[in-house]
């Protein structure tokens, strides 16, 4: 059975206006890690301070990663319209970017 923790999958702004997405177990010290360039070839590392824009918990890490995969394939509105918690307009996207694929005949 898979042991229950507290992971986060988070997106921080950097500093260019960038976004990075991430998944951690400790949002606190993560975010601490980023803005003092930890490990200096990091995507954040250059593009600091950055800011926490979203936070999401999850009870598993396969849920956590999942979700953190599912939001780096997104567009920077989806992501912009998460962090007001807007899902109207992210579905509105989604069929945007849905009929946009199916007209170029792309599968």
């Amino acid at each position: 059975m898979a042991r229950v923790h507290n992971y986060f999958v988070y997106i921080l702004e950097c500093s260019d206006g960038l976004y990075y997405t991430g998944v951690t177990n400790n949002i606190d010290r993560r975010l601490r890690e980023h803005n003092e360039g930890i490990n200096p070839t990091s995507f954040t590392h250059k593009r600091r301070p950055v800011v926490l824009r979203y936070c999401k918990k999850f009870k598993y890490i396969l849920d956590a990663i999942a979700w953190e995969k599912q939001l780096k394939g997104w567009s920077r509105k989806k992501k912009e319209a998460l962090f007001i918690d807007d899902w109207g307009k992210i579905v509105e996207l989604a069929k945007n970017a849905e009929e946009r694929h199916s007209s170029t005949g792309s599968e």
